[in-house]
């Protein structure tokens, strides 16, 4: 891999979260507009001031990023589709720096947004991609939580985890959603409701499984200097990396791209696994949380049992995780809940977040 340019000049800034709601009769297009509502409240940014615009959304159908700044009313000379659904939030942070520091935008507005409506989640797996519907769909697989069910079955079997390993990942981030005033999940989860809940598609159960709800995402990403201008606190971005399809001939999945990449990001973070203050990382279902925990660098798979044990994911423990109780316990906003984390993180070593701070804060790990 060649070596990572820095993101010198570039700067994040104004997290915003719409909050969720479980249904809406509003479009993708209003919690769009309620988004860059918010993030004019906090910078005074009006519709000519913003040049850059990046988009993600599943709902928002027939439009793309094109139909999206006619209907808000924006004139940006550069401006990015990403209908990535989980990835699409570091995914656009990424493009939008690089955009930064090209100077082919000098403000970029990120921005993702869906509505629920009481059929839009079944509509959505109807056409999900041209793969579900020739290699999952005919088996009977309606939808991820069969897929998934494969995908869990299978860690948990080669790596040794228990449905209570899960137990304590899922435990802890509802806790840390109970300060959240946006999270859809209000009252505490104990030990005994999680191992009892309700199979859905075994070893998947009812607290394994996100919550589809309307919502809307976004932040800034600008230079220094404008940031300065407009008086807004700024976090820096070390390094990312990305990658796509990136074990192909894996059967099942045990791993994802961060496995492929991850010694690169800490070399040019200049940083490692034990200098991180908290870990957003994405929380469609558990199994994709311990996978992280171990591609990230903070164990080996086969001592995920072990460190899961050992350590503390709520807010004041030892690695605070998804620290607004990611989407397990405050919402998938569809496309939004990849963005989530971004503005999560950066709340969180801003010291602005909507819940509880964590103590010190001063690094996150994002991860879609």
């Amino acid at each position: 891999m060649a070596q990572q340019k820095p993101y010198d000049g570039v700067v994040i800034c104004a997290p915003v979260t719409v909050p969720y709601v479980r249904y809406s009769d509003k479009t993708a297009h209003w919690w769009a507009g309620a988004a860059l509502a918010e993030l004019a409240g906090k910078t005074r940014l009006g519709p000519d001031d913003i040049d850059g615009f990046c988009f993600a959304s599943f709902s928002a159908v027939p439009d793309t990023v094109v139909g999206m700044v006619q209907h808000l009313g924006l004139s940006p000379r550069w401006m990015d589709h990403i209908p990535t659904g989980g990835a699409s939030g570091v995914m656009a942070l990424r493009r939008a720096a690089r955009a930064v520091q090209a100077g082919d935008a000098e403000i970029v507005a990120c921005v993702a947004a869906d509505t629920n409506q009481i059929d839009s989640f079944r509509q959505t797996l109807v056409g999900f991609s041209r793969f579900s519907q020739d290699a999952t769909y005919p088996y009977g697989f309606g939808g991820p939580n069969a897929t998934f069910a494969l995908i869990t079955d299978n860690f948990m079997r080669q790596y040794g985890l228990t449905r209570a390993d899960f137990a304590k990942l899922c435990i802890a981030q509802r806790t840390n959603a109970l300060s959240n005033p946006c999270a859809l999940m209000k009252k505490p989860l104990t030990y005994d409701q999680y191992m009892q809940a309700r199979a859905i598609a075994d070893p998947v159960h009812l607290f394994d499984c996100v919550m589809p709800c309307a919502g809307a995402e976004a932040f800034i990403v600008t230079t220094p200097e404008k940031a300065g201008q407009m008086g807004l606190s700024t976090a820096r971005l070390a390094a990312t990396i990305e990658r796509h399809n990136a074990f192909a001939e894996d059967a099942v999945q045990t791993r994802g791209g961060w496995a492929r990449d991850i010694d690169d990001l800490w070399q040019a973070a200049g940083c490692g696994p034990q200098d991180i203050d908290m870990l957003q990382a994405y929380d469609d279902y558990p199994v994709i949380v311990a996978m992280q925990l171990a591609d990230l660098g903070f164990c080996n798979k086969p001592a995920l049992p072990d460190f899961i044990a050992q350590n503390d994911f709520t807010l004041t423990g030892s690695l605070p995780l998804n620290t607004n109780g990611g989407q397990l316990s405050a919402g998938q906003a569809g496309a939004a809940g990849g963005f989530q984390n971004v503005t999560e993180g950066l709340r969180q070593v801003l010291h602005c977040p909507l819940g509880e701070q964590v103590p010190h804060a001063r690094r996150a790990l994002v991860s879609c």
